[in-house]
């Protein structure tokens, strides 16, 4: 029980992490606008993310948790993960990358799986999608957020300038809502399923039933053709999950926002509203087909794209490179270390 609660502790701390390197994501155009101040981009954020939990299905969460085999893995697995995982995080966010977090935990989970079972411990083909999304998720939101820029250049060519350049300001609070919507409903849900997959392994470890654990760690789950699918979570959890987002973003997420903000490309209010409908448009078309995909991704390709809508040469290609080679070592890198950890684990306890 020691080591679950460890974990449990580890899992809330890696989401206070991603605050301050993932989740500000979700505030850097609509900060860079200056349309909110940090602190009321931050409140307005973690309120809408919060209201995901009450709006989506667990069906990010219940993927988390399919990444490896549950009833084949032991504590020790989950615990080389999110510590790599954190470990990798707190690197990139230091020189100001915002790579994924989400990735970072799926390739931490996975590679200390491998160390434990070999390839038979790991779903190939949850993996294999979350991977080609690294591609698809940037392209996705680059495309959709060029055509809704080039549509609001046409349809409000005509239109006075600063009347035009209020209402955006006034459009982006519902972009960036949108937005930090598709945030909570793919981000927040992949801590709240690896704390549902611990529980699950440690009731497997300790040939425990349900009612033999504290009631504020009952998960109801089922098992299909030896697959776990996780089908409710106690309320603490997401609660805890989302707190921790918030107060991440609030206490150093701002080398994160501007590197997205301002170094890609520079955003007014109007390109903010585009970027941030076509990340949150993204994202929605991601959750509802169960695929975890990065929102540092997403809003990275959005943002580009409408960086395109004004000329190839208003993106700063040298900035996106630097992000794409984060983006390709993020997961393999993870794993390499999480194998690392759990073969430490494995002789030290």
């Amino acid at each position: 029980m020691t080591l679950l609660i460890i974990i449990i502790v580890l899992a809330i701390l890696f989401d206070y992490i991603n605050g301050f390197h993932d989740a500000a994501n979700s505030i850097a155009t609509v900060v860079s606008t200056k349309v909110l101040s940090p602190f009321q981009a931050v409140i307005w954020a973690a309120f809408f993310n919060l209201l995901a939990f009450f709006l989506f299905d667990l069906n990010i969460a219940d993927t988390v948790a399919k990444t490896v085999d549950t009833l084949q893995i032991n504590l020790h697995v989950i615990l080389a993960g999110i510590i790599a995982a954190i470990c990798w995080n707190l690197l990139t966010w230091w020189f100001g990358i915002p790579s994924s977090s989400s990735h970072t935990l799926i390739g931490g989970l996975t590679g200390a799986a491998i160390a434990h079972g070999g390839l038979t411990v790991v779903n190939l083909a949850v993996v294999g999608k979350i991977v080609a999304f690294i591609i698809l998720a940037p392209i996705i939101g680059m495309v959709i957020a060029y055509i809704i820029t080039v549509m609001i250049i046409n349809i409000c060519q005509r239109a006075n300038p600063s009347r035009a350049e209020w209402w955006f300001r006034k459009l982006q609070l519902v972009s960036s809502a949108l937005f930090s919507l598709g945030h909570g409903a793919n981000d927040a849900q992949k801590v709240m399923g690896l704390i549902a997959a611990a529980v699950i392994v440690y009731l497997n470890g300790a040939h425990q039933t349900m009612e033999g654990i504290p009631q504020w760690l009952h998960v109801s789950y089922e098992v299909v053709n030896g697959t776990v699918s996780i089908k409710h979570i106690p309320k603490w959890i997401p609660m805890a999950c989302y707190s921790a987002i918030a107060l991440g973003t609030m206490s150093g997420g701002w080398k994160i926002v501007k590197t997205m903000g301002s170094k890609i490309t520079k955003v007014t209010p109007l390109e903010g509203v585009a970027a941030e409908t076509a990340g949150a448009i993204t994202l929605f078309l991601t959750e509802h087909f169960k695929i975890p995909v990065s929102t540092t991704h997403t809003i990275t390709g959005s943002i580009i794209g409408v960086g395109l809508s004004k000329r190839v040469s208003a993106v700063r290609w040298g900035v996106t490179i630097s992000l794409l080679w984060a983006w390709i070592l993020t997961i393999p890198v993870s794993a390499g270390l999480a194998a690392l950890i759990y073969a430490l684990l494995y002789l030290c306890l």
